[in-house]
């Protein structure tokens, strides 16, 4: 039986893969691990009763192995590592919480308002640290090949750099030579291509955030 998994559709146009960061990294592990899965879009406005019936807190991405609906893209990617070993993604220990500060950074300096408000300096500082992390580390987080926290930071900075480039028009200092080139490497890969958000999409999921 194949994996089935549920994410999120796009706003206004619910047979169209959505812009949610979550459900792409459940993905993009299902991909990067060649493993057949069926998709099912979930139109997060107008949620199926079939899909509340099976997952009644009605978060994406679930995921079923063939027996019960699995909540949490961290719980998910665990899963999916356990299950299917191979190509393995593990990251060692030490290397789990590199860049996990920069979505929660770029969000506040999307929605800030104030230019001297540190923001910008506060997302700037968590992309440096990431920058000496691949400097010393990369290409990828742990070296040559691609594991667990790429698959996490991948549409993340995706977002960012949608997001910024459209609301704020910035975009990751060329200084970053590190980060650019990350960033580059992860959105050539099939697997990315394959379960990326258009950036209409991406854009018109952080509007009402931007401009509430």
């Amino acid at each position: 039986m194949a994996v089935e998994v549920c994410v999120k559709a796009a706003v206004g146009a619910p047979n169209v893969l959505g812009d949610c960061p979550f459900s792409q990294r459940v993905l993009l592990t299902l991909e990067e691990k060649k493993v057949t899965y069926k998709m099912h879009l979930i139109n997060v406005s107008d949620k199926p009763k079939w899909f509340l019936e099976v997952n009644p807190e009605g978060k994406v991405p679930v995921i079923n192995f063939g027996d019960k609906w699995i909540p949490d893209s961290d719980v998910i990617v665990g899963l999916i590592e356990e299950k299917y070993p191979n190509p393995s993604l593990i990251a060692p220990p030490e290397f789990a919480p590199v860049g996990s500060k920069i979505f929660p950074t770029f969000v506040s300096f999307l929605k800030s308002k104030d230019p001297s408000d540190g923001t910008e300096q506060t997302l700037l500082d968590e992309l440096k640290a990431l920058e000496e992390h691949l400097k010393a580390h990369g290409p990828y987080v742990n070296g040559q090949n691609i594991c667990s926290v790429d698959m996490s930071l991948a549409p993340k900075l995706y977002h960012l750099e949608v997001a910024l480039g459209h609301f704020k028009k910035w975009s990751v200092p060329e200084s970053l030579s590190h980060v650019c080139n990350y960033i580059k490497l992860l959105f050539e890969r099939e697997s990315f291509k394959k379960t990326k958000a258009e950036e209409k999409y991406v854009i018109a999921g952080w509007a009402p955030k931007v401009n509430p």
